[in-house]
């Protein structure tokens, strides 16, 4: 059977504010229930142990104690005997002989033993044992209660003094009603109090509910108002739904933009892929048909491989932007740069042995970035890869490593013909190609720049271009340094 629970806010932490309430008086009622009944105990223990002294510190007898009755008995015009009468006739007093056997309390029967103090003897099962240790002990005889001490007389008699427990008992009952009576109007008040502040309280997120409906039927422009007298929480969290909202409207009204953007790229990469499909059918169709010679179907062939290595590249870098958006979890390391740097320059050297390559790195030391060495190794081909096709093979190049600040600063700066500023500002969209001619004419897609800044974005670092036409153009990419464990 699952237990019940408020379904609303308001009514849970009413019932913790109840809960919690009840517990403390429970645990405050059981402490002053027990402390109360403690100190009763305590008194009358202190009483039945100053009797037990008193007793057991006298040279009396049962035989003295029996005169001793008698004598009260008959000397009744002194106000001392009459109080002493009244002692044995209040006082649960029982003299035991050694065996444990109850004795007369007085010579005469003056005071004939009560059918109480008989219920009292057999209820306490080792009386010497008792009157051993000096301690009083509770005793229960039917509904009744007492506490009980025995003393040990010189004559090896004993005398069990009694008090009777019930009116204890009583006392701490009635405190327990009073309590629980008092207990349940304080957590009728406290659950009464609770509902209202409580519902003052929540009315500020009543209104950021009855807000998001509002914007999700269409008010997009709908904001959470401000609460009077609200708490630092409530607003901090209205500010911050505002602040969301806003953002969210924002994106909304750029969302045409994104579309169609969105739409271009898949126009630029139907558009890409078409050409060199096309180009491929018409050769084959042409073979098929027999309508090339031998030199001309090699050649065919030739074009056919070519095309179709282009649009291999072109899904691979692709894919390879697609992962890069979804930020994928990179294969990070300490990685030197130094090391890619000097790796990518031998390459380009190799495929343009004529072309003067300067490299500049600040100190003898390794400069590491934390990294997929991977894909960094990517980004310097893809730059290196764009001075050996877009600038002349003659024109020199300068490759700068340094660090600075916790970054690590890659400059690459070839001497072409350098972009104008419109068509810098458009370098790392997807298929952009200054010069698409030319570009198409080299294999180039107009993706390289665009898997740069993927990849130098993932790695929390920037990238950026400084050209002019004729003068030439710069790229820096600032990594952050790996911090030294």
């Amino acid at each position: 059977m699952s237990r019940w629970h408020p379904r609303t806010l308001r009514g849970r932490i009413t019932l913790a504010n109840v809960a919690l309430l009840a517990a403390g008086l429970v645990l405050a009622g059981i402490a002053s229930l027990v402390g109360m009944y403690t100190l009763l105990v305590g008194e009358m223990d202190d009483s039945l142990h100053a009797s037990q002294t008193g007793l057991e510190r006298t040279s009396l007898t049962a035989q003295s104690l029996r005169r001793l009755c008698t004598t009260a008995g008959l000397v009744e015009s002194s106000s001392t005997n009459r109080d002493t009468i009244t002692a044995f006739d209040q006082d649960l007093f029982v003299i035991l002989d050694p065996h444990g056997r109850t004795v007369d309390a007085c010579l005469g029967q003056a005071v004939p033993p009560t059918a109480e103090r008989a219920r009292l003897t057999r209820a306490i099962s080792n009386p010497g044992a008792l009157a051993t240790s000096g301690d009083a002990a509770t005793v229960t005889s039917g509904d009744d209660h007492y506490r009980v001490a025995v003393a040990r007389l010189d004559d090896g008699s004993m005398v069990v003094k009694g008090m009777r427990l019930n009116g204890v008992i009583r006392a701490v009952f009635h405190l327990f009603i009073v309590e629980a009576v008092v207990g349940i109007l304080l957590l009728g008040l406290l659950a009464f109090g609770s509902l209202r502040a409580v519902r003052r309280r929540l009315r500020p997120l009543e209104q950021m509910v009855e807000t998001a409906s509002a914007i999700a039927g269409g008010e997009l422009s709908r904001r959470v108002p401000e609460a009077d007298k609200a708490s630092a929480e409530v607003d901090q969290l209205s500010v911050a739904l505002n602040t969301m909202l806003h953002q969210i409207e924002q994106a909304l009204l750029t969302s045409e933009d994104a579309a169609a953007r969105l739409r271009q790229f898949v126009a630029d990469a139907s558009h890409e892929l078409r050409t060199p499909l096309a180009t491929v059918r018409g050769y084959l169709e042409l073979y098929q048909r027999c309508m090339l010679d031998a030199e001309e179907s090699e050649r065919a062939l030739t074009r056919v491989a070519s095309e179709s290595e282009r649009m291999s590249r072109l899904v691979d870098e692709l894919l390879s932007l697609a992962r890069l958006e979804h930020r994928p979890a990179l294969r990070l390391r300490a990685v030197d740069l130094r090391e890619l740097v000097h790796d990518g320059v031998a390459d380009l050297r190799a495929q343009q042995p004529q072309r003067p390559v300067n490299v500049t790195c600040a100190g003898d030391g390794p400069v590491e970035v934390r990294g997929d060495e991977a894909k960094l190794r990517q980004v310097v081909g893809n730059l290196l890869g764009n001075v050996r096709v877009h600038t002349p093979a003659e024109s020199p190049v300068t490759v700068g490593l340094l660090s600075r600040s916790g970054d690590a600063v890659l400059s690459i700066t070839d001497t072409g013909p350098g972009m104008r500023e419109e068509d810098a500002s458009r370098v790392f969209d997807r298929f952009f190609r200054a010069d698409p001619d030319r570009a198409r004419a080299t294999g180039g897609s107009g993706l390289g720049m665009s898997i740069v800044e993927a990849v130098v974005h993932a790695h929390d670092g920037a990238v950026a271009v400084d050209t002019a036409p004729g003068a030439g153009l710069t790229v820096r990419v600032t990594l952050p340094v790996a911090a030294e464990q």
